[in-house]
């Protein structure tokens, strides 16, 4: 948005510096890319009048006129045809630089010397063509500059609005903002109460047929109009602000939109076929040529502009080439609507053509603008072009909607900014921009925003107006209160996040399946029909069939994922996954979620480690429930033990099952599959498994962490052999020597469990070391071997074992 410091003070007192100014509408929001002086490269350029003319004696379309600059007569050659006595003109003197860096010399032209140019519009770059010297009308005196002449010494400020302010996409929304600060009132040039009555017309008629894309379209008839050059001080705002003056219809349109933000359009009436006007959607195969000469093919969701036969304008962006303003038009059709801003940013996007208009509809216009802009162009264009204005005139506003108030809490403006307004100072702060403020109570305001303000829609945004128009670099800095306490994390994250941790560093990979399993799995594990497993929660739309339930169990998907690899040749396998299964509830509500860790191992113990240092022995029982002990001794959840499984599930070899409890609650299981549950699943060797109730484990409270110093004294080591029954689990023997809880005992591991030659029938030998240490003293063997001793006498004792000798 371009506008210049005169330009704005049109509507607006305030006693800022181009550079103040500048600097407080970027801290209210809008911010100020450039602040520059126009029409510097014309600063040396003066006013001269023609006092004589007479033709060059050596060139027909020549003549030598005299002027005067001030007191001093010059003689330059000219070759303008309205070069007369008596007119004032612009000269560069010998010297002068004009615009594009054309220097002006003393120079011969056919003989005859010139002391300087009399310039054209179009050389001092105000014009982009000029037939003939430019004439100043209403300069009465030479010698001055051409810019205080012409009124140009002037500040162009070039603002970067937001997407949000689009009622700042015009001079007077800037001044709006600028009187608010400077506390000085805003001058329209059209007020509400002259608005005449648009109740219809006799000459035209005008149809809206989809309200949402067209929430208001005014329009009104002038006839006998003159298309002519505008006056200059149209053409000056035009130009100062880089646009480019075209007749005085169109400039006047354009000078409207640049001072309301509202965009206009002017048919030619008779150009209208059936002074009709339509808004509508275009049709399919529907084309316009829009006014820079391009035929452009429309599509069925752009809204055009048509009359009784064809489109004569894109609504929002541009007109046609057929319904143009040109020399010969003397009857206007003047547009002024609004049009959705979706709509004509899709337009203007599939066309490739932005404009002007298409910036300001793209953005939001307000639509209690329309008949304030039509207003002002009609009063413009009486003036300028001549004419007369038909009464009455048509205005279509059944889309608008209805204001909307919003509450805003005097304590929560406190809150947010630190500051210590009364309610008194928020409703000074929000009329200023024009907001009705209604009391409430003590500490709420009821705010309706002006029509033009389409950005607020919360208490947030007032909140924010407030903060912009105090300053915010008014609002104080404060650091927020931060408390140092740490924040609970979620107890069942970390423990998924230990968990993966654990069984990485054990060779395991982690899986992550679909929720959504085939009915056959259930089939496949061997569940009995009347098994409460098979209860599942069926999806109404499945994917496919193969994905129609939600999983009540992690294992199947686990078992798909172990038959995969086999069949890619990687039959080494050990894979985890955590996850929820979904299990149904009486009465049809949503499933139960209950959060399980699966494992699963298959193939060789070392996968595909080198045989040279590593046993190719296949995995076992014993790996399962090692990959358990070690989750549970990381975890520090000590209270869970392995006790026998009762054979609950069918899919378990109950030979090589345990299951897994803490204070009497079933944690979970480990086991080996069935061969038959494995030849179901494709699988032709053997798996074995860990499933654990996730939720059950996060309930449970994991022993503190305990740090004790490095041991000072040497510890001695004592390992004991122990024939005994089969009944008899060797982790009861390691727990019974635990329990004692001997002071010198500092560890208790099992290395060793054999059955075979030397081992009667229905016995096994268990081999346990027993590490010893003091934290006083070096221990001596006779102590030692008096601890040792009572061990061996508690273990023979309790597990009616013996010794083993060999």
């Amino acid at each position: 948005m371009k506008f210049t410091v005169d330009w704005l003070k049109q509507y607006t007192d305030f006693s800022y510096t181009p550079q103040e100014l500048a600097d407080r509408l970027t801290m209210a929001g809008l911010e100020v890319d450039a602040v520059e002086e126009i029409f510097t490269d014309l600063a040396d350029v003066k006013v001269a009048e023609i006092l004589s003319t007479s033709p060059h004696p050596d060139a027909d379309r020549l003549q030598i006129c005299e002027v005067l600059v001030g007191t001093e007569k010059k003689r330059i050659v000219c070759g303008a045809p309205n070069a007369r006595p008596g007119i004032f003109v612009p000269v560069a003197l010998p010297g002068v630089v004009l615009p594009g860096g054309f220097k002006i010399k003393k120079s011969k032209i056919r003989g005859q010397a010139s002391e300087g140019m009399l310039c054209s519009a179009k050389e001092l770059g105000l014009a982009d063509d000029a037939e003939g010297i430019m004439e100043l009308s209403g300069v009465s005196a030479s010698g001055q500059g051409l810019l205080q002449a012409l009124a140009l010494d002037d500040i162009l400020i070039e603002v970067d609005l937001t997407p949000n302010r689009p009622d700042c996409a015009s001079v007077i929304g800037t001044a709006r903002e600028v009187a608010a600060m400077a506390g000085t009132s805003l001058k329209l040039p059209v007020a509400g109460e002259q608005l005449p009555q648009l109740d219809g017309s006799a000459s035209f008629s005008l149809r809206v047929e989809d309200e949402k894309l067209c929430p208001r379209y005014v329009a009104r008839k002038m006839t006998g109009i003159t298309i002519a050059p505008s006056p200059w001080w149209l053409q000056k705002r035009l130009i100062s602000v880089g646009q480019r003056p075209i007749n005085n219809v169109v400039d006047a349109t354009n000078f409207v939109m640049l001072e309301m933000g509202q965009p206009l359009h002017a048919f030619d009436f008779n150009k209208l076929a059936r002074a009709e006007v339509v808004v509508r959607r275009a049709r399919r195969g529907e084309k316009i040529i829009t006014l820079d000469g391009q035929e452009r093919t429309l599509e069925p969701d752009m809204l055009m502009i048509c009359d009784a036969d064809k489109p004569v304008a894109v609504a929002g962006v541009m007109g046609g080439g057929n319904s143009e303003v040109d020399e010969n038009t003397t009857d206007l059709l003047l547009e002024s609507a609004c049009f959705n801003a979706v709509s004509v940013r899709r337009t203007a996007r599939n066309l490739n053509l932005g404009t002007d208009a298409s910036y300001r509809f793209e953005r939001g216009v307000d639509p209690q603008l329309a008949p304030l802009a039509m207003e002002r162009l009609v009063q413009i264009l009486t003036d300028i072009a001549g004419g007369s204005v038909e009464e009455g005139g048509v205005d279509l506003a059944h889309g608008v909607p209805s204001p909307t108030e919003y509450k805003l809490r005097v304590s929560q403006t406190n809150r947010l900014l630190g500051t210590h307004f009364s309610a008194s100072d928020i409703t000074a702060y929000l009329t200023k921009i024009e907001m009705a403020v209604r009391r409430i109570d003590e500490d709420i305001l009821g705010i309706t925003p002006p029509s033009f303000r389409i950005d607020i829609e919360r208490e947030a945004d007032l909140i924010e107006e407030v903060a912009r128009l105090y300053g915010y670099n008014e609002v104080g800095v404060s650091l927020p209160a931060v408390p140092m306490s740490f924040a609970d994390r979620d107890r069942g994250r970390t423990l998924r996040k230990e968990i993966a941790a654990v069984l990485l560093a054990n060779g395991c990979h982690e899986a992550i399946n679909y929720s959504f399993v085939a009915p056959e799995h259930a089939d496949y594990l061997g569940l009995a029909d009347d098994d409460h497993r098979r209860q599942a929660v069926r999806l109404l739309n499945p994917l496919t069939e193969d994905q129609s339930l939600m999983r009540r169990c992690l294992l199947p998907g686990l078992l798909e994922n172990v038959r995969r690899n086999i069949n890619y040749q990687n039959s080494d396998v050990r894979l985890f996954e955590t996850g929820k299964v979904f299990i149904p509830q009486s009465g049809g509500g949503q499933p139960r979620e209950e959060m399980r860790l699966a494992v699963v191992l298959s193939g060789r113990r070392h996968g595909r480690a080198t045989p040279l240092y590593f046993e190719q022995k296949p995995t076992d029982f014993f790996d399962a429930k090692g990959i358990a002990s070690a989750l549970l001794t990381e975890l520090r959840f000590d209270q869970v033990e392995f006790v026998d499984d009762d054979g609950s599930a069918p899919y378990v070899n109950a030979a090589q099952a345990l299951a897994m409890q803490a204070d009497g609650e079933m944690i979970g299981q480990l086991g080996c599959f069935t061969s038959e549950c494995l030849r179901r699943f494709g699988i032709k060797q053997s798996v074995y498994f860990v499933d654990i109730n996730m939720d059950a484990l996060t309930r449970l409270r994991p022993a503190p962490k305990r740090f004790a110093p490095l041991p000072k004294y040497p510890a001695v080591q004592r390992d004991l052999a122990i024939v005994v029954g089969d009944g008899v689990a060797a982790a009861d023997i390691v727990a019974a020597i635990r329990d004692r809880r001997e002071k010198l005992v500092e560890d208790v591991e099992l290395f060793d469990v054999y059955r075979g030659k030397n081992i009667y029938q229905g016995f096994k030998s268990v081999a346990i070391s027993v590490t010893y240490r003091s934290q006083d003293k070096t221990l001596q063997e006779k102590a030692v071997a008096k601890v040792h001793q009572q061990i061996v006498d508690m273990v023979l004792s309790r597990f009616d074992g013996r010794l083993r000798e060999v």
